[in-house]
């Protein structure tokens, strides 16, 4: 017998499961939770996480989350939805935004107990976009509005706040321009075709028509009259008149030859023809357009040859976009209580790497000045001759004033537990210090999206499994702490490194050109790149279908890159594997409580005046 869980979210979690199997009506639904954003794909439906606390919140999110999108896998056709999407963005957005609402219309007329549900959801959605905030029209998303007022229209019900407010603002303009169109609503809603073609002229009363592309049903009909049946009597004639030539060839052989000799030279003459004309079309003049379009720019300016199969699935995201502000307060302080032991030892290492700094930032003044700050020291001079001037000083400009730091961190699996726990406060504890210091710093995370491949690899698939595809997993880049931003503010999302789901695999040498990217376009004069990691990169989904070398060759010559262009000084620390072999300035730690004080040393040695002393905590073979 399994041994029942101990986990009190499971048995909901389990109902609900299968509650949205049978309000999908699809007793073979795939039903997962997991801090991924939401969604459905073929037939797998993701849902939000839900802790151990099972708070209110949690539980109203996913229970909305699940009623939406059962009622969309049960009242949506993927085929008809794609014949009838329009090929530009906005009008695109305003489509998607119409027919999620029809999906969710539906169940609540059938199903009314959904209604309330799927409120929660949209108000939760939009109280985490800042929609009840909004005041202008123009800062409002006008997809989002129309599909709130269709939802509106056909079910009869009041809005949450968020979107409430959302669709009065653009309320007046789109029943203004559409308000006949929106008197067919209640005619099309039970038939995904008849609402595309709805949702059509909506998006043209709206001013988008531009944007809608080719009418599907208008190009069924060309190709219809394109193609007109033949004629019976056509059909005669034409036998008739190739059975008069056979009659004739073979009543003049001699004469049947030397026409046929002739349609051969006159058919040579026009290849030849054609030929030159296309060799003249060849040879076109500088500044005309060039015959062919230019290749796509490669995915890593590091290796022109690493490939990437889809990067449409890629994200990068805010962490407070990963959980709402009550979580990453619960797991900001389930951080704290997990590191409560070594507090005093990092806070100790903290004041050391701060007075460090502050004694290079202070130790070097200007003096005899005739202007700046009063020198208290020299006033025994001026009370004993009252003739002497006042003396000033200046403090120097110091090397690292104008610095910023990233601190990229591995936040895959492997890193689980008591590893990604130091890893995050001591992120803290260092943007906190430097930033006593004058010194910004930017906080980075790197992870993907899925285990052993996500929706890329699904694609790849479908696509009949193409040889050498390239990196098959979906990117998850997320930005803790942005470098002007204050650590007070961004505090809590450090605890988002504890979120159950979070660490999945790592693709380091993207994420070290992503981190790359971010510093090189910022406008401090010295930049420093911190690398924290625990391995190799590592993605099942590509390894199994490219050379084994492949992440771990475009990891090497992304630091090659990188340390070649030399406007970024790159350093690394190992956390129980040895990334000396790949980084110039790397040390490596076995045990993770030496990860404090790593990265106190390394910082503190790149901000002293004396190469020698920096060449020895870095490690570098020899100082400059």
């Amino acid at each position: 017998m399994s041994k029942p869980s101990d986990n009190p979210a499971d048995p909901f979690k389990k109902a609900l499961a299968e509650a949205t199997k049978v309000m999908a009506d699809d007793g073979d639904l795939s039903v997962t939770y997991s801090v991924d954003p939401p969604g459905l794909t073929g037939d797998a439906v993701r849902l939000p996480q839900v802790t151990r606390r099972m708070t209110r919140e949690e539980v109203l999110l996913a229970r909305g989350t699940a009623d939406a999108l059962a009622l969309k896998h049960k009242f949506h056709d993927d085929a008809t939805h794609a014949r009838y999407a329009p090929a530009g963005q906005m009008a695109r957005d305003i489509y998607e935004a119409m027919e999620t609402a029809r999906c969710e219309a539906m169940g609540a007329r059938e199903m009314p107990g959904t209604a309330s549900n799927i409120d929660h959801k949209l108000d939760a959605e939009a109280f985490r976009k800042g929609f009840e905030n909004i005041t202008a029209a123009a800062d409002a998303p006008l997809a989002e509005a129309a599909g709130y007022l269709v939802r509106h229209l056909a079910t009869g019900r009041d809005l949450p706040a968020g979107p409430t407010n959302v669709m009065n603002l653009w309320r007046d303009f789109i029943e203004g321009q559409a308000g006949e169109t929106l008197e067919d609503l209640d005619a099309t809603l039970s038939d995904q075709k008849a609402f595309s073609k709805f949702a059509r002229q909506v998006i043209e009363d709206l001013g988008y028509g531009d944007q809608l592309g080719d009418d599907p049903d208008q190009e069924d009909e060309t190709q219809d009259e394109a193609e007109p049946e033949a004629d019976p009597e056509d059909q005669d004639d034409q036998d008739q008149q190739s059975e008069d030539q056979s009659e004739e060839a073979e009543a003049n052989p001699e004469q049947s030859q030397e026409e046929q000799q002739d349609q051969t030279e006159a058919q040579v003459t026009m290849d030849d023809l054609s030929d030159e004309e296309m060799s003249d079309e060849a040879e076109m003049p500088e500044g005309d357009a060039p015959l062919e379009p230019p290749p796509p720019a490669p995915v890593s300016d590091a290796d022109p040859d690493y490939l990437v199969y889809h990067n449409e699935f890629d994200e990068e995201i805010h962490a407070e976009d990963l959980a709402e502000p009550a979580e990453l307060e619960r797991l900001r302080a389930y951080l704290d209580q997990q590191l409560e032991p070594l507090k005093g030892a990092v806070s100790r290492l903290a004041n050391k790497l701060q007075r460090r700094l502050q004694a290079q930032q202070n130790r070097s003044w200007l003096f005899d000045l005739e202007e700046g700050i009063l020198d208290a020291g020299r006033l025994a001079r001026v009370v004993a001759n009252p003739t002497t001037p006042l003396s000033f000083k200046q403090e120097k400009d110091t090397e690292f004033r104008d610095t910023v730091v990233t601190l990229l961190l591995d936040n895959s699996g492997s890193m689980r537990g008591r590893p990604i726990s130091i890893a995050a406060i001591c992120a803290d504890v260092l943007a906190r210090t430097l930033e006593r210091c004058q010194v910004k710093v930017e906080i980075l995370g790197f992870t993907t999206r899925a285990w052993k491949g996500g929706q890329a690899r699904e694609k790849w698939l479908a696509e009949g499994r193409p040889q050498q595809p390239g990196r098959l997993n979906d990117l998850r880049h997320i930005i803790y702490k942005q470098a002007d931003a204050p650590m007070r503010r961004t505090r809590p999302n450090l605890g988002l490194m504890m979120k159950e789901g979070l660490l999945k695999e790592n693709i380091d040498g993207e994420a070290l050109e992503w981190a790359h990217r971010r510093i090189t376009a910022r406008p401090e004069a010295r930049k420093i790149l911190m690398v924290i990691s625990d391995g190799a990169p590592v993605d099942d989904s590509t390894l199994s279908v490219n050379p084994a070398n492949y992440l771990e060759k475009h990891l090497r010559d992304v630091i090659a890159m990188v340390e070649k262009r030399k406007q970024v000084e790159l350093l690394a620390i190992g956390i129980g594997h040895d990334v000396t072999r790949y980084y110039d300035r790397a040390v490596t730690i076995t045990d993770v409580e030496q990860l404090a004080g790593a990265m106190t040393e390394q910082l503190a040695a790149l901000f002293d005046n004396d190469p020698r002393a920096r060449a020895r905590v870095m490690g570098i073979r020899k100082a400059v």
